[in-house]
């Protein structure tokens, strides 16, 4: 049976993971995950087209791949809140090598790679809402995913300075950005229910009734659309 590219992809990234803390994300682990992984330097080109740059982007959606999967077994608490800070909790235990995430925070961190970081931090949030029934079509979608950006990426750098046990500092320090974020939401509300502040708002409110959320691209799986697990 014809071995399938994320299959292929999953051999290049834990043969890789040896060689990361030592070479970063870079050419030379690319090149040493495809000798170990006995896989051709011709089809990880085509797979990895942009080199190191896609396969650390390929270590961070398979990331997302197990923090969804973990989210759908029913894992979940209750509460909304709760819910926001646990799936955040089971993105950052998805990993597997610490090194692997701070050697991408440091190629993420290059000018050039910047955009990449911030899409791939941004299509993680993403992921949660949608994985938790977000179903907002208009600013509230941009102003959820970008809070929850915010929240991810500082837990994230947190994490990786973080050596108490369990990580438990981390996950206080979650709790208290999700809370954080519901006082903002509080704000906001109160700020809704003023009429005088209303009617101030006016203005704003219109133009920003008009923003509508980016209408979504399906999967595909076809031939010459190799890209990261959904």
């Amino acid at each position: 049976m014809t071995e399938n590219p994320n299959d292929k992809i999953d051999r290049l990234l834990d043969a890789a993971l040896m060689h990361v803390p030592f070479d970063g994300w870079s050419e030379a682990t690319l090149k040493a995950a495809a000798k170990d992984a006995e896989i051709d330097l011709a089809m990880v080109r085509a797979l990895c087209p942009r080199g190191a740059l896609d396969f650390a982007l390929a270590y961070h959606a398979r990331g997302d791949a197990a923090m969804i999967a973990r989210m759908k077994s029913g894992d979940l608490p209750e509460r909304f809140r709760d819910k926001i800070a646990a799936a955040v909790r089971f993105r950052i235990e998805a990993v597997t090598d610490k090194e692997a995430v701070r050697r991408g925070t440091t190629l993420f961190a290059l000018p050039m790679h910047a955009a990449d970081g911030a899409k791939a931090i941004w299509g993680t949030a993403d992921k949660i809402w949608d994985t938790l029934g977000d179903r907002s079509d208009d600013v509230n979608w941009y102003t959820k995913r970008a809070t929850l950006s915010g929240v991810y990426s500082a837990t994230v750098l947190y994490w990786l300075g973080d050596d108490s046990i369990d990580n438990q500092a981390t996950w206080e320090f979650l709790d208290r950005r999700i809370e954080d974020v519901m006082r903002i939401e509080k704000v906001k509300a109160k700020v809704r229910d003023n009429k005088a502040l209303s009617a101030l708002l006016t203005g704003p409110n219109w133009l920003l009734s008009k923003v509508r959320a980016p209408m979504k691209v399906p999967d595909i799986d076809l031939p010459g659309s190799w890209g990261p697990r959904r």
